[in-house]
């Protein structure tokens, strides 16, 4: 019998931000918002800094999340803007993160940290 994927809803109504050193956005930073409708809005930092957003904020309609210890989530979303594939392994205790960004061309392991702003 096939397992069954239940996603988890712990994200939900947290800002958390992503600081990614080994991705092709290494030394960026950028801010999440999983919102209580299911969507994630993220924007990136200006010069890594809270409250310094470049542009508007992307919003995405549905974004997945699964806890995969008690300590890590996984999550993941399509970005409409770039074409990209996000998913990231958080690990809340280590404070680390690491995943994958993907579209039809281009495949891209990133790693970095993350900070829990609310």
């Amino acid at each position: 019998m096939p397992a069954t994927a239940t996603e988890s809803n712990t994200l939900t109504g947290q800002t958390i931000r992503w600081k990614f050193e080994d991705s092709p956005t290494a030394g960026g930073s950028y801010e999440h918002t999983f919102n209580e409708d299911g969507s994630v809005s993220f924007s990136m930092l200006k010069d890594g800094k809270a409250g310094q957003k470049k542009g508007t904020p992307t919003r995405v309609d549905k974004y997945a999340s699964f806890a995969v210890a008690p300590e890590v989530q996984m999550v993941s979303y399509l970005s409409p803007e770039s074409g990209f594939t996000l998913t990231v392994a958080m690990n809340f205790e280590t404070k680390k993160i690491y995943g994958f960004a993907s579209n039809e061309k281009e495949w891209h392991p990133v790693a970095g940290t993350m900070e829990i702003v609310k």
